[in-house]
């Protein structure tokens, strides 16, 4: 199975989750301008975007980079579409990482929410949608999320999930170590 020849779908009664598409924009700029939610989104090794936009014309300008990022099989972002309300309500970023670090060969996984939808519960869910297809779809060993030690509901949905925490730092392009982060690895 391989996202970029054409981006698989996944839903059950309460998410779906697909590529974004330039009609999510509006919804998005709530999730991205959200600033409960912004401390809990993962910008390491993102050349200092911070994923804090409040207007549509950035909001638009992140919507096109994640759509070339596609084109160039960069990275996989789906929309999360909340099914009851009818809604996007996040992003789920996924791509194979190849480093010099203990994050080689892995999947990066970075879920974006509005924080509303930022309980233990709804993560579990939603990731219980794309993370056992993860290793398939990215032909990776392991697959890795960051988790801030303030984010105990995030916490709680991912351990459930069978992911656990690292001691290793991700190392970033620059030499930027950043820690945090929660991993599983194929059984």
């Amino acid at each position: 199975m391989n996202p970029y020849a054409a981006c698989p779908v996944f839903e059950n009664n309460n998410y779906l989750l697909r590529l974004v598409e330039t009609s999510d924009v509006p919804e998005l700029l709530r999730v991205y301008a959200d600033e409960k939610a912004v401390p809990l989104f993962n910008s390491d090794n993102c050349h200092g975007d911070d994923f804090h936009y409040t207007t549509l014309k950035r909001m638009q300008e992140a919507m096109d980079f994640w759509l070339e990022a596609y084109r160039n099989n960069w990275f996989v972002r789906w929309a999360v579409i909340d099914q009851k309300q009818s809604e996007t309500v996040g992003t789920i970023e996924l791509f194979n990482r190849q480093a010099k670090d203990y994050f080689n060969d892995c999947g990066l996984l970075r879920l974006d929410l509005r924080s509303d939808h930022e309980t233990s519960q709804d993560i579990h869910e939603i990731l219980s949608l794309i993370v056992p297809q993860t290793y398939e779809m990215f032909d990776c060993r392991m697959i890795a999320t960051k988790v801030p030690p303030f984010a105990s509901e995030r916490k709680t949905a991912v351990e459930k999930l069978g992911f656990t925490a690292s001691s290793e730092d991700l190392i970033g392009d620059d030499g930027t170590h950043y820690a945090d982060y929660y991993v599983m690895t194929q059984s």
